[in-house]
């Protein structure tokens, strides 16, 4: 079998599996992460959790799909071993990098939400006070 065919099959395997362990984790340790950014709402935090893992999936697989070709011929276990080495280091940092993107987007809008909660006056306002009468 050509090296090249192995290359790719063991790019393909690692990268799935990867991006699977990866939007489970981000998925199940998220919820909680989202309940509190989305005030409680349990069902809407479940949908966005959903919305974000198929979004994920299909950013993620989407990139290792376009990513696959090799261009140098695979002839040795060495340039099998580089090729993937560098594959999957380029996956991981998009899988990183589209983790910390989503943590920064949901963490602005828990800091709005947040802010709103904030500016809210403690009690009602009991009554009006005109302003000062100009001087001339």
């Amino acid at each position: 079998m050509d090296l090249t065919v192995v290359a790719y099959i063991a790019y393909l395997l690692i990268s799935v599996a990867l991006t699977v362990w990866v939007a489970r984790t981000l998925s199940r340790n998220g919820r909680i992460f989202l309940a509190d950014v989305l005030k409680g709402n349990d069902k809407l935090a479940e949908a966005v959790n959903h919305l974000l893992v198929v979004g994920f999936y299909l950013v993620n697989f989407g990139f290792v799909a376009l990513y696959l070709r090799q261009d140098a011929t695979v002839d040795t276990i060495r340039y099998l071993f580089e090729g993937l080495s560098v594959k999957l280091g380029v996956v991981l940092l998009v899988l990183g990098v589209m983790h910390l993107g989503n943590v920064y987007v949901l963490n602005k809008i828990r800091r709005r939400g947040t802010m709103d909660r904030e500016q809210q006056p403690p009690v009602p306002p009991q009554g009006w006070t005109a302003p000062p009468a100009a001087r001339a």
